[in-house]
This record gives structure tokens, sequence and C-alpha cells, in this order.
């Protein structure tokens, strides 16, 4: 028994962030029913967010709906929209992440769910929350990257450098997570019902907890180094550098230990704590001239029998060879309903120290709909 079996959550949400949360609740053993519209679906199944097209859809839908069901349905047709509440009232979880106004407009809206399912979890996220001058902007995630600094946080010193995956969609979606989650331990206590609200906004803002805490403790903007940065908060070493044959990340660390370590004479002079953030970019220069000298394989050699904190940069390709990846088993099978296979990552989580795979692939739109039917007039 997962901890969620015999859970019903109908889900609504499309693209990433609400997807994304329902894959966990998926994982974690729930029953998961995206209602999706006739003919188009999840506009994730066919939109640009990749251009990798597996079994003739997107790449980002297989991987971000495994092991859930498709039920479509138009919400403009009544039959269509009272087969809906059938699942809406029998649900433990409804969830979406359209703007604010549409679920109002739909009929499914939270206080209109909860006249027919009093004890409903009912979770939502939106891009800027429903109040304020932003709350209609579209809630993606480069923009969200953009709109709330943190793109001035990544990359060497210079222009705005956004993050290269859809971190905020994703970190929304583990918010809504940890709420329905929280509630649904409320409800088995107190017999509650609750409203779950998430926005990206918010979560983009909480991502930078460390950084926003300092700015207001200091009032200064973090400033990026302009060699090898990695965290505009950390001085020298903290960066990759390249070697004579790849690259190597390093950590914290004591610059003299390095210069000594290294048998770098241009570091022996940075003999001082505070050095090592107010001239970073002059060691750092010096310090990736001087591991371009010799192989990562050479430097790892020396610097982790002294616990110096460092790594091999790794491409997938590479790291997929690696005993320390195959030993956690992170990639498993999945089948659709066609007999189409593909291979994508498990759920990270472990309960009771079994991992938590799945052999079950994205839905083909509508597939489960007639069952679903067939299941509700029994």
């Amino acid at each position: 028994m997962r901890p969620l079996e015999d859970y019903l959550v109908v889900d609504f949400s499309q693209f990433l962030s609400g997807p994304s949360a329902g894959l966990r609740l998926a994982d974690l053993g729930a029953r998961v029913i995206k209602i999706e519209r006739p003919d188009t679906g999840d506009i994730c199944r066919h939109l640009y967010t990749s251009n990798v097209i597996m079994n003739g859809e997107s790449s980002v839908f297989h991987a971000i709906n495994r092991n859930k069901e498709s039920f479509t349905a138009d919400l403009k047709n009544d039959d269509d929209v009272q087969n809906v509440w059938e699942l809406v009232k029998k649900a433990d979880v409804v969830m979406h992440n359209y703007r604010p106004g549409v679920m109002e407009r739909l009929g499914f809206d939270y206080e209109s769910v909860k006249a027919v399912n009093p004890t409903v979890i009912y979770g939502e996220i939106s891009g800027y929350g429903n109040v304020g001058p932003w709350k209609d902007k579209p809630g993606q995630d480069l923009l969200l990257q953009s709109l709330t600094g943190l793109t001035w946080l990544t990359g060497n010193a210079g222009g705005p450098v956004p993050m290269g995956l859809s971190i905020i969609d994703m970190l929304a979606g583990t918010h809504l997570t940890q709420g329905i989650l929280a509630c649904l331990v409320r409800r088995t206590l107190k017999n509650e019902g609750a409203l779950v609200q998430v926005s990206m906004l918010e979560s983009a803002y909480d991502l930078q907890f460390e950084a926003i805490t300092t700015y207001y403790y200091d009032g200064l903007l973090p400033e990026r180094s302009a060699k090898n940065n990695a965290h505009a908060y950390l001085g020298a070493p903290y960066g990759v550098y390249k070697t004579a044959n790849g690259y190597m990340a390093l950590a914290m660390g004591s610059i003299p230990q390095l210069a000594q370590l290294l048998q770098c004479d241009a570091l022996l002079p940075y003999t001082e704590v505070a050095q090592a953030f107010h001239q970073r970019d002059e060691i750092k220069t010096l310090l990736a001239d001087h591991l371009q000298t010799n192989t990562t394989e050479s430097w790892l050699a020396v610097l982790q029998p002294a616990d110096i904190w460092c790594a091999e940069v790794l491409d997938w390709k590479t790291l997929m060879q690696q005993e320390g990846f195959k030993a956690l088993d992170m990639i498993q099978e999945v089948t659709m309903n066609d007999g189409y296979q593909y291979r994508t990552t498990r759920c990270p989580i472990r309960i009771d120290g079994e991992i938590l795979t799945s052999f079950k692939g994205s839905p083909a739109l509508g597939q489960d709909t007639q069952a679903i039917l067939n299941e509700m007039s029994k």
C-alpha cells in the first residue's frame, strides 16, 4: 500500500506546474484523473515546450503525466459538465492552475465544489496570486524568473541569465503538493476540507529566501563575480573551472590551503579570509589559469584526499555510466496503453526503504473516459 492509495485526485491543470503536483500525488499512490478538452487536451501535448516528439506528442507531456488517467469533457456541454461533477463529488482532491477567474466562469471554483463536497481539498496554482495588479499576467516560468530577480543570480556578472530549467513551475508544483498533503492530514484528524493556494510568484520569492534575507539586512544588491560565478554571496574559489581535459567544480575552501595543494604560487599572497570575497575575481582568474595546466582527474586526486569539496562536471552521457548513478536506479521504463514504451525518471521518494516506481505511461487523450463513465454508472 502506498500512502495515498484510495485517494482520488481530479486534476484540471495543464502545462507543467499543476501536472507536476499531480505526478507526485500519483507516485504516492493517488488515482489522478486529468480532465482534458476533447480534440486538443492538455496544451502541453503539442506545444513548443519540447521539440522532441514521442509517440506523436511532446516529450515533456510524457515525462510529467505518466501514471495518470485522461478523461475528456467539453465544459460547455451540459452532459459532459454533469459527468465531471460526478467525479468532483467523489474526489478527495480537486486542483487546477488556471488564471484567477477561469474556474469561476467554468463553474468549478472552490466555493461551488465545496458546496457539493464539503471536505474536499481544493488546490490551485496561479502565476501571480489572486490580488494585485499582476494577477492577470500569464504565469510562464521565464517571465516569473525575470520579474522576481532570479536572473540576476545566475551566470557571470553582466546581463541577466535565466536558469536552464522551468524551476518556478516545478517549485510551485512542489509547494502545492506540500499544502495538499498537509491538509489531507488535517482532514483525517478533523474532517475538514481546505483551499490550498500557491502562486508561482511566491514560490520564486521563497526560492530566494537567503538572498532576500541578506538584502533586507544590508540593502545591497547581489553582485555576481565576473569569473566562474556559481553563487553571488560566496567568495573564491566557489565556481566551475575548465581543466586540461574537462571541467571541475570547487565549493567553499581555504585559498592558502588550495595554493599549497595545487602548488599554485600565484595564490600564496591571498592569506586573509576576507580576500576570498573582496578579491574573488583576481583569485578566480589565477585559479582558472592554473587549473588548465592539468587534468580533472589529477586535481581531484590531490584535493579529495585533503577533504576539499570538489567534483568532476559530468554531462548526462558520462553521468549515466557512473556507478553512483546506477546504484540509485533512478530510471524506469513505462508503457502506454498502445504499447509504446519510454524511459523516464522515477519518484525520488523512498517509503520504508522502498523506491516508488510505476510502469504506467502517460495517457492518450481521453483513453479512460469510457471506462470511468462505466464505473460511475454502476
